[in-house]
């Protein structure tokens, strides 16, 4: 099972992501956009595990959880991966500097480590991806159309859990199962 911790957001944060990929699309099959159901800020993906692992995995998480209060999280801003390239691969949302999000994510990683799951080797640059471009595609006008709100504030939401999840790969795209959920105290 390949399967990953996230963040899950709230619907009206998916709401105002939504009308952004509504804005953008205007019919264009050259970026695949993420879907509201799949909206979710990513903080480790642990790949491909056998299902007996997921016990020890749910036993890190509720460790780790533990240690942390609910926290508000801000969206706010748009950019590209890489940054500054006329044909990105990636379109997403920021997240506002957040502390206690860079801490969770930390000690995510360390207690994962224990289990052998690697910690990042990159800095945890907290983001929502919106759209994958494919790699033949200049996205010109809709990247012009994304640039515009590089400052725009898509909400804020208040984080009270973190989620296990399984994602399936399908031909329309991956499909997300939750696996447990995790409150914060």
């Amino acid at each position: 099972m390949r399967i990953f911790i996230a963040i899950d957001l709230d619907n009206e944060i998916k709401k105002n992501l939504s009308r952004l990929i509504i804005k953008l699309n205007k019919g264009n099959r050259n970026i695949k956009w993420i879907k509201n159901q799949g909206m979710h800020m990513t903080l480790k993906f642990l790949g491909e595990i056998k299902k007996e692992k997921v016990s020890e995995i749910e036993s890190a998480l509720f460790k780790v959880t533990k240690e942390y209060k609910s926290f508000p999280l801000r969206f706010k801003g748009t950019g590209t991966f890489p940054p500054g390239k006329k044909v990105p691969r990636v379109l997403w949302v920021g997240i506002e500097r957040c502390e206690i999000l860079k801490s969770l994510q930390s000690r995510l990683e360390e207690e994962l480590e224990k289990l052998d799951f690697p910690k990042e080797n990159r800095e945890f640059h907290p983001h929502l991806t919106l759209g994958r471009v494919k790699t033949s595609f200049v996205p010109g006008p809709t990247l012009s159309e994304f640039e515009i709100h590089n400052n725009t504030d898509f909400g804020e939401m208040e984080v009270n859990k973190i989620t296990l999840f399984m994602s399936t790969l399908k031909p329309a795209g991956a499909e997300y199962t939750v696996i447990s959920e995790f409150e914060l105290k």
